[in-house]
């Protein structure tokens, strides 16, 4: 197949919810031009059982060079889970056994493909990292290790972070950004995408393409998508998570949940929603309106017009027509990282044993979702529906 050249759509691929390029834009852009048909892959390890708004930022770009015409590869990281990714963690990951990465990975495919296609004239390719790392001999990997130094290692921002707070580093921990970085040799591909959390990890695949292979390869990183609340990326540590598989009235309400700054940022980077269209949503003088056409595109995007249309029903039915009371109770708490349990106890639920009650029995919503987890994190501006009449809205102090 022969990619396009088409100067305005590589361009949008090269500047739409992008943060870097490496080596530079101007290369990867005279690569693109050139007519040259690059194999270009996104690594994601399989630490959950969903795939969320998050990683669709760095599947829509792999789409756009897709549609480009570009070879695109969806690469699983099932021996890498295994590891654990430290990136921006405090702790160490605790290892996931085989039979939770393979439950978890279990319907990756079928999320994935609300965005990438794998079926057609250019359809993208679905590897296993497991395939080349659990075949790798010791004298393999310190190859690799000869590439890297401790104090490159070290001098990781978390790693820092960890030393200055007295918190073990795993050995393992050091080896990620070897398994990861080798990933680009074993595809033997000319491009990577993902999230700038990902950087240094891309690069030591850039490192070992030079040194393994004497070829250059380019490294386009993604902005994140981070809450406007806690600063911090969308994660289901911080319970901020839209997740691709969600329901279509779980997605739509998770949505109108989201803080206002982060309208045009979801839409940019989760959707396919034309830029015209989403500077005029930013511009919307009524939050409220901008965010119902937010949760309507995103839900549209990933469940169709119809399954969108029924949610933005049912969350104005809920919400709008008095099925919410005017005067919510407002639950004023002190801290800013809450859990579904604590908010429970808070609002006058007798006992932690009643409140888990509550939750397994579905009795329990989040701004019309359902939730039953009582570890999940809930944020402020929440409204939350205990049983059939009582609503509570979380004040953060």
């Amino acid at each position: 197949m022969k990619p396009s050249t088409d100067k305005a759509t590589i361009r949008e691929a090269l500047s739409r919810s992008v943060d870097k390029v490496y080596p530079t834009p101007e290369a990867l852009e005279n690569a693109l031009l050139s007519g040259r048909r690059l194999r270009i892959y996104l690594g994601i390890d399989p630490t959950s059982p969903h795939l969320h708004i998050g990683h669709a930022a760095s599947l829509w770009t792999l789409k756009r060079f897709q549609e480009l015409g570009h070879e695109v590869v969806l690469l699983i990281g099932d021996f890498t889970a295994r590891i654990g990714d430290p990136t921006d963690k405090t702790a160490t990951r605790q290892p996931l056994s085989e039979e939770q990465i393979k439950e978890n990975l279990r319907t990756f495919k079928k999320q994935a493909e609300k965005i990438v296609s794998f079926s057609g004239p250019n359809a993208a390719t679905l590897a296993f990292n497991s395939k080349w790392h659990d075949k790798m001999k010791f004298k393999e990997l310190i190859r690799l290790a000869q590439e890297f130094t401790v104090q490159q290692m070290i001098e990781r921002d978390m790693f820092q972070k960890r030393l200055k707070e007295g918190k073990p580093i795993g050995l393992h921990e050091f080896l990620y950004p070897l398994m990861q970085g080798y990933d680009s040799v074993a595809l033997d591909v000319d491009m990577e995408v993902g999230g700038t959390d990902q950087t240094f990890n891309m690069l030591a695949g850039r490192t070992l393409m030079k040194s393994l292979m004497g070829k250059e390869k380019f490294v386009l990183t993604n902005r994140l998508l981070v809450d406007a609340q806690s600063g911090k990326k969308l994660s289901k540590t911080e319970g901020s998570l839209i997740n691709l598989d969600d329901a279509p009235n779980d997605m739509f309400g998770k949505t109108m949940a989201i803080p206002d700054e982060m309208i045009p940022h979801v839409a940019e980077l989760s959707t396919a929603m034309p830029l015209a269209d989403i500077r005029r949503l930013a511009q919307t003088d009524n939050p409220r309106d901008a965010k119902l056409a937010l949760a309507f595109e995103l839900t549209r995007t990933y469940y169709g017009e119809k399954e969108a249309a029924k949610a933005k029903e049912n969350w104005i039915k809920t919400f709008s027509k008095k099925e919410t009371p005017e005067d919510v109770r407002e639950l004023r708490m002190e801290s800013r990282e809450l859990r579904m349990l604590e908010v429970l106890i808070a609002a006058g639920v007798q006992s932690k044993s009643e409140a888990r009650r509550l939750l397994e029995q579905g009795a329990v919503k989040v701004n019309g979702t359902v939730v039953k987890d009582p570890n999940e994190p809930r944020r402020d501006g929440d409204i939350v529906k205990i049983g059939k009449k009582e609503f509570v809205k979380i004040i953060s102090k």
